[in-house]
């Protein structure tokens, strides 16, 4: 008991917090847009410290890339694995939010002064990507292009080598730094969103929670399906029937582990020892779990795009063009490996996404508790997913060692 109150505290406060805020709306009515001005102090303060915080977080990341891990034939198809099963991941969701739809809350659409564009022009993309100054690269609004730069200057000072080894201090620290200042923020979250979500529901209404129960009942559904069908079909390809079986059979621990501490990092222990009984070489194994750890989040994946799709319909947008479905591809992508890096990084990519489609602060909120709500599912995805990775690895690393493996006999 004590483990689990450790392991979710964080968690437990914060939606406490908007428990009590709710609570608040409910009872006070709209006597509770008083405490708006809180929330909206938390929210900034989020807004602030997020840019700094992923660039010293990837610059920093690339900067200390060793050459042992340099791109190699594992590297490459892990890669190409990683890739593939998060945009799947994706996918399921986007049809599944498609096939139960969040409805709309009518009165949500006057928080948004500026139409989100179906079509993006030339001048958008450019826009998107780079700023035409360097202090333009310090707005939120600019986050993929401060990201891209970010990735330029860890490159960078990888390739000064010994003469970069101070900038590649400054950028270490600086990662740590602002690492702590963000979980410094983030203390107040149950008080910020408290008071937020005061004022969201004694404007709204108790209606706002029937979203919130849809968006979170499709995160579930649309999890465990993946869990059970998909890390099945992985198996599948990666060893037949009997890959299946002995997936499911070593992938026990790791799942209860993930449960039960809530962190993709604390399973790597456990899918390391599970790999190995699952037929995975020990070079593969030593290095897809680790690295998957950090980069492999097909969990984050399905609550990356229902945050997305819930916002959307809150704020009475369709969740449908192209466009649209490109960038929340892209972005998902990105937030997969970058979060895993950085602390309460889902956060992150929620200000990313807000970001890019333009909406107001307001969006935050209710993309934090969705996200908040569905991590427990979503840390067992991310956490087990690494493990059927392995085994893909694997597979078409050491197609002919695989094929006369004494596991497939």
């Amino acid at each position: 008991m004590n483990n689990f109150l450790k392991n979710y505290n964080g968690m437990i406060l914060l939606i406490g917090g908007i428990l009590i805020g709710s609570a608040a709306g409910i009872i006070f009515g709209k006597q509770a847009e008083v405490l708006k001005p809180i929330g909206d102090i938390f929210l900034n303060m989020l807004f602030v410290a997020v840019i700094p915080l992923v660039f010293f977080g990837i610059a920093s990341a690339v900067a200390n890339l060793q050459g042992e891990q340099k791109l190699s034939r594992i590297m490459i198809v892990m890669a190409l694995v990683f890739l593939s099963t998060v945009l799947i991941a994706a996918l399921v969701t986007i049809v599944a939010v498609w096939l139960f739809p969040v409805h709309q809350l009518g009165t949500t659409t006057t928080l948004l002064d500026q139409p989100i564009n179906k079509k993006l022009s030339g001048d958008q993309i450019t826009q998107l990507f780079t700023t035409g100054e360097f202090y333009q690269l310090l707005s939120r609004k600019n986050m993929l292009a401060m990201i891209i730069f970010a990735l330029l200057i860890g490159f960078g000072t990888l390739n000064a080598g010994e003469k970069g080894k101070s900038f590649r201090e400054f950028l270490n620290s600086g990662n740590e730094v602002f690492k702590n200042v963000f979980i410094l923020i983030m203390k107040l979250g149950p008080i910020g969103l408290g008071a937020y979500f005061a004022y969201q529901v004694a404007v709204f209404g108790p209606s706002l929670f029937g979203n919130y129960a849809h968006s979170m009942a499709i995160g579930y559904g649309v999890s465990i399906f993946y869990y059970i069908v998909f890390f099945s079909i992985y198996a599948f390809i990666a060893g037949g029937v009997k890959g299946v079986k002995r997936y499911w059979r070593n992938n026990i621990i790791p799942s209860a582990t993930a449960v039960g501490t809530c962190s993709s990092i604390a399973v790597i222990p456990a899918n390391l020892e599970a790999a190995k009984k699952m037929g995975v070489s020990d070079i593969i194994a030593g290095i897809t779990i680790p690295l998957g750890g950090t980069l492999h989040k097909d969990g984050s994946s399905i609550s990356s795009i229902l945050k997305m799709a819930a916002v959307f319909a809150l704020f009475g947008k369709g969740f449908n063009s192209p466009e649209i479905i490109l960038l929340a591809l892209g972005m998902t992508v990105l937030v997969s490996i970058v979060e895993g890096g950085i602390p309460n990084g889902g956060y992150v990519g929620e200000l990313l996404f807000i970001s890019a489609y333009g909406f107001p602060p307001e969006a935050l909120p209710p993309a934090i508790i969705i996200g908040t709500l569905i991590d427990p599912v979503a840390t067992l995805l991310n956490a087990t997913g690494d493990t059927v990775a392995a085994m893909l690895v694997n597979r078409f690393v050491n197609k002919k060692e695989w094929a006369a493996s004494p596991y497939n006999k």
